[in-house]
């Protein structure tokens, strides 16, 4: 079959009968007829730098097209692409260490400890590695190009590129297949005969490239099986994880050929299109299997998947893919405006206009059209940079589900976790490894799957997890004398749980596993999945509790106490004057314990009191950890101890974390903790790298604040110089790519997580309605498919900065619910089966059935 034939249509599938059932929600809800606005990054020139690429992914196989004329790079990783091997994660020695840290904390020796703390330290992390590139040369006389357009479609997931070379318009297209697991492009021109180029692989890892055929490269390679120091990687051919990629070529035009060219090169002459696909594989086979063990062939498992789609055209795998992705973008809608209604309806009459237009196509300028639409030209950089003054909405609208595209191209059911960089990554040895940090880093890439209605994009983090016990029972067990399972800050593929090799200011922080955990407790209390609850979360819930209870040792004025104890990456100085990063019972350490001990209890309680003695101890222990506390200055203490701040200003909000993400600093509940924690805020400042800054915007959020949480989003949306990056804190790159600087993925998934605490925030049993909604900034807005606990979508609408309408369905069971907004509270009954629409008064207007 003619790879570019194009047909009418493509059956795909039937829409599931859950999903069917909220797009008839939707429709009742009468969301589905609003006009939304275009969702591209564009982008006027080929990239200059990585961080101008445009980034696509499958959740495992990602892409970055750079767009050039001349010549074009599509970078490629492989989200099992790591260096090493499964290591042994305990030190026999670490339980004297133990005791001596111990000691010096209690005797106030805090910089002693600190010094002794070192002997603490493990193995350093496995490094993350880019899988190549599909290079490409079209010539020098291409460099003569004109009416350059490339874009980033996040409602389709494609990467479009136009340019006009004399009299012909080029076209390429870009997608990363999940349902076929093949990164697809598209080469076309509007004259017949107009392609030629050389094509060929290449990676930065050791790697043979070969032609096979007249169709195919293949590339086999290996990733450096051994780290002999930081930053230094030693390459052994044999050791490391091995990998192939495989590039099959089709193309059409009454004159193409192809013709087969030394070191592995192809070059098509005279084509009228050309179709690339590219599949990829590696021998791992999970963190405790030695690579050198790996019985799985990657250059077999990628022409498998070459062969399978063989007899497809492109309209039906473009059809599978769009399908596939869909179901999940397509579930929420969010618009904001900061115009009246009807200049709303205007703006949205003119996106729709463009919206029908091919790319080439400039939009006319209506009477009355915003300026931000009034040519598809006009870059997404320039937008950033002009945000400062027009604050223009719907650049949120974009970077909100910008974190959700990013989130459903990295993370699906059966990939990796998503890493410091998602799947994307150009080098050999990135900042901070690629490794993903469980001190804030992984648990931020994850924020927005649960209320930003993406929970299967989760399920890897909960495989993950459950890898981490195996070596963190083992850690747990040698470093500690423990029982149950642990995991510290930094982890790999290899599901690393000591501490990390160097500094105890960041390496010595056994809370991460405990965070992760707080993540499964989430999903059920949004899910209400009981099932899930039993036979996933409570085993892991369990296990880590078990630890937390022989890790909490009898201290001061009766209270449990951590020690050694941390809050990630901060000093203090100690009374003696001295710099430290080792004392006890921080706070961090204790909120984090609250909410995985509250989680066990809750869980039990659903499950039906099955392990009463266990949950006995959890509930003793639970009301012996000492409370949170206000320091002198007003603020949350961030230690057991007032100590002094060597930096207020530090990136990282740890001793918030009972605020956000957790649940036990709360307006209604802990008013005075909330003050404190705001004064907390005020006092670190809006400066920071990108995910401190979506952290605090998050928090904001939480305290009800709209201004400042308004302020979160100035201060993250501005434009990062990839040649300047050092003058920069945070921040965001020509393709959307968050800053810290430089490059982490997780502001991104923190401004979605962010956006969608400011419009919705809900416990068990309350719901609150445009808490933290900048009404003076975005007056007029609807968001649809937003998730709330208790398994409920919400859809809201507000004019005029004020709620105007609202509606909420369930769909596991029926539930009682006190719904909030500016003040008022209404207590209903939500039944699972209907849609219930409510006024800006919350009185429940309109019934509707769900099917």
């Amino acid at each position: 079959m003619d790879r570019a034939e194009e047909v009418d249509w493509v059956w795909v599938g039937r829409p599931g009968e859950a999903d069917a059932a909220e797009w008839r929600a939707a429709a009742a809800a009468g969301l589905q007829d609003e006009v939304e606005r275009p969702l591209k990054v564009v982008f006027t020139s080929p990239a200059a730098h990585w961080t101008d690429a445009a980034p696509l992914g499958n959740g495992r196989l990602g892409a970055m097209v750079w767009g050039g004329v001349a010549s074009e790079t599509i970078q490629l990783n492989d989200d099992t692409l790591w260096t090493g091997v499964p290591g042994d994660y305990t030190n026999p020695d670490a339980p004297a260490v133990l005791a001596k840290v111990r000691k010096l904390v209690d005797s106030g020796d805090y910089a002693a400890a600190t010094a002794a703390a070192f002997g603490l330290s493990g193995l350093h992390s496995g490094v993350y590695q880019p899988l190549g590139d599909i290079n490409l040369v079209f010539g020098d006389s291409d460099t003569r190009y004109s009416a350059y357009y490339r874009d980033i479609d996040l409602k389709t997931a494609t990467v479009n590129v136009k340019y006009t070379i004399e009299d012909v318009e080029y076209t390429r297209e870009h997608f990363s297949s999940n349902p076929h697991q093949v990164v697809v492009t598209k080469f076309s021109a509007d004259k017949a005969g107009m392609l030629s180029f050389i094509v060929y692989l290449d990676s930065k890892l050791q790697h043979h490239s070969s032609v096979s055929g007249t169709s195919l490269i293949v590339m086999e390679g290996s990733c450096p099986g051994q780290i002999i120091s930081s930053g230094e990687i030693k390459s052994e051919k044999s050791s490391g994880i091995k990998f192939s990629a495989i590039l099959d070529l089709q193309c059409g035009g009454v004159g193409s050929k192809v013709q087969v060219l030394d070191e592995g090169k192809l070059k098509v002459e005279g084509a009228d299109w050309v179709i690339l696909l590219l599949a990829a594989s590696s021998s791992f086979e999970g963190p405790f299997t030695k690579p050198s063990d790996s019985k799985k062939d990657p250059t077999s498992a990628a022409l498998n998947t070459i062969n399978s789609i063989r007899n497809m055209s492109y309209t039906q795998l473009y059809a599978y893919h769009l399908d596939d992705y869909q179901s999940l973008f397509n579930r929420v809608t969010l618009q904001l405006s900061k115009e009246s209604k009807n200049a709303l309806e205007e703006e949205n009459f003119v996106a729709v206009q463009k919206g029908h237009k091919t790319h080439s196509d400039a939009p006319k300028v209506e009477k009355g059209n915003s300026s931000r639409f009034a040519s598809s030209t006009i870059s997404t950089a320039e937008r950033v940079k002009s945000f400062k003054n027009d604050e223009d909405p719907s650049l949120v609208d974009l970077l909100f589900h910008y974190g959700r595209y990013l989130l459903i191209s990295c993370s699906r059911p059966g990939t990796q976790i998503a890493n410091l960089q998602g799947i994307w990554n150009k080098d050999t040895e990135p900042a901070w490894d690629g490794a993903p940090h469980l001190n804030i880093n992984l648990q931020m890439n994850y924020w927005p799957s649960l209320p930003c209605n993406l929970s299967e994009c989760q399920e890897p983090l909960f495989d993950f997890i459950a890898s981490l016990v195996r070596n963190g029972s083992k850690t747990a067990k040698v470093n500690y004398e423990a029982s149950g399972w642990v995991a510290h800050q930094v982890t790999d593929i290899w599901a690393k749980t000591s501490p990390d090799r160097g500094d105890p200011l960041w390496a010595l922080w056994p809370m991460g596993g405990a965070w992760l955990c707080t993540h499964l407790w989430e999903h059920y209390s949004f899910s209400m999945d009981k099932d899930f609850l039993q036979n996933t979360a409570y085993p892991l819930l369990k296990g880590c509790a078990s630890f937390l209870l022989d890790w909490l040792i009898e201290g001061r004025g009766g209270y449990l106490e951590t020690n050694p104890s941390t809050s990630p990456e901060h000093s203090f100085i100690a009374p003696d004057g001295k710099t430290a990063s080792v004392s006890y019972s921080t706070t961090m350490d204790m909120a984090i314990i609250k909410e995985v001990f509250s989680a066990v209890i809750s869980s039990d309680k659903v499950l039906g009191n099955s392990d009463s003695e266990f949950v006995q101890r959890i509930n003793k222990a639970l009301s012996r950890l000492p409370p949170t506390r206000i320091a002198r200055d007003g603020s949350i203490m961030e230690w057991a101890q007032d100590f002094e701040d060597p930096d207020v200003h530090h990136r990282h909000v740890s001793h918030l974390f009972g605020l956000f993400p957790g649940h036990t600093i709360t307006i209604g509940k802990t008013p005075d903790l909330c003050k404190a924690a705001a004064n907390s805020l005020y006092k670190r400042g809006d400066a920071g790298p990108g995910w401190s800054t979506t952290w605090k915007m998050a928090l904001w959020a939480r305290l009800h604040n709209s201004e400042h949480a308004y302020s979160m989003i100035k201060q993250l949306i501005i434009l990062v110089d990839p040649d300047h990056e050092a003058n920069y804190e945070g921040g965001l790159y020509s393709n959307l790519f968050t800053a810290h600087p430089p490059f982490q993925i997780d502001a991104n998934f923190g401004f979605a997580a962010a956006i969608a605490e400011m419009l919705i925030q809900s416990t068990d049993h309350d719901l609150y309605l445009l808490p933290a909604l900048p009404r003076d900034k975005w007056p007029t807005g609807y968001v649809r498919g937003l998730k709330a606990r208790g398994s409920t979508t919400v859809n809201i609408r507000w004019k005029e900065g004020e709620l105007h309408e609202t509606w909420f369905w369930t769909r596991n069971k029926n539930s009682i619910r006190r719904l909030h907004y500016g003040g008022h509270v209404t207590t209903v009954t939500l039944s699972c089966g209907n849609i219930y629409r409510f006024n800006k008064h919350l009185k429940c207007v309109k019934t509707y059935p769900f099917g």
